[in-house]
């Protein structure tokens, strides 16, 4: 179905007659028109966010009714505003639905009404994964790995051991849970979706520049831990070299459908070397010899 249909004016209206333009936003971006959020809502909604007039609670739990929805586009636009507004929303929001004790209960969504609603309805399935483990990482850490700063003074590579034990299996379980979205280039066949994959491609460069930054910082302080930190230290190296091969398989999906091959990060591998280094410094620690 393309356009709006009746419900999303009625929708609409309800809000306008309560005096909520908030709301009447979030339905405006919601509606099952196949085609991405319009940019003009979601800016309103991003604005919406800056402003300490505007009840964020609110906000949010309109975007669950929302996505509580039987139509799966409906409900993969209400988790792409969110998704969005997560991104470039102000921190609040983002702080209220890491506060949630649940978020999107979305594991046994779906939409029957053709071949196109069970299809859509697996990565609508699978996203929902993502955004509830992109706000439980914000809740365990209390910043949002894709807002921090990178590189040489960032917050990865300044970190302490101990934060960085602790943070870097949090990071990967939310590059796990994008990774596991497991989109095809044959999938990516509508607006709704075509707009998802790009958020997660956004999200995963800044990821994986995070990812990155950690595992730098963990190698120039390995032979200085302890031999339990050098055992976890180990253990995130060794899932590190596993993921690359994923994150690589994404971004060539990327590259397929049209994605600037400029936008996306040139991945190089480490030498096999410098894990049986590691390895070796670890047994020597162990007392196991060679």
């Amino acid at each position: 179905m393309s356009g709006q249909t009746l419900t999303d004016r009625i929708a609409a209206a309800q809000y306008t007659l309560t005096g909520s333009e908030v709301s009447r936003a979030v339905c405006k971006a919601t509606t099952h028109e196949q085609t991405a959020p319009k940019k003009k809502h979601l800016e309103y909604l991003i604005q919406a966010t800056q402003d300490s007039n505007v009840n964020v609670p609110q906000m949010g739990d309109t975007l669950m009714e929302r996505v509580g929805n039987a139509s799966w586009v409906v409900v993969f636009k209400a988790l792409i505003t969110t998704h969005h507004l997560m991104v470039h929303g102000n921190e609040r929001f983002l702080q209220f639905l890491a506060s949630r004790n649940t978020l999107f209960n979305l594991s046994n969504f779906l939409d029957k009404t053709g071949s196109h609603g069970y299809d859509m309805s697996t990565f609508i399935r699978r996203y929902s994964r993502y955004l509830n483990e992109k706000a439980f990482a914000y809740r365990q850490m209390s910043f949002d790995f894709g807002r921090v700063k990178k590189g040489a003074d960032g917050a990865m590579r300044t970190m302490s051991v101990e934060k960085l034990l602790k943070g870097m299996p949090i990071l990967q379980s939310q590059i796990d849970s994008l990774l596991d979205f497991e989109v095809h280039p044959k999938d990516l066949n509508n607006g709704v979706i075509n707009a998802c994959f790009l958020l997660l491609f956004k999200d995963l460069i800044k990821l994986y520049a995070c990812y990155n930054d950690g595992i730098i910082n963990l190698l120039e302080k390995f032979f200085q831990m302890k031999r339990s930190q050098c055992k976890d230290g180990l253990e995130i190296y060794k899932r590190f070299l596993t993921r690359m091969t994923r994150v690589s398989e994404f971004f060539k999906i990327a590259e397929q459908v049209g994605i600037d091959k400029n936008d996306i990060p040139e991945l190089t591998q480490a030498p096999e070397s410098l894990l049986e280094s590691l390895e070796t410094h670890l047994n020597t620690l162990e007392g196991k010899k060679p």
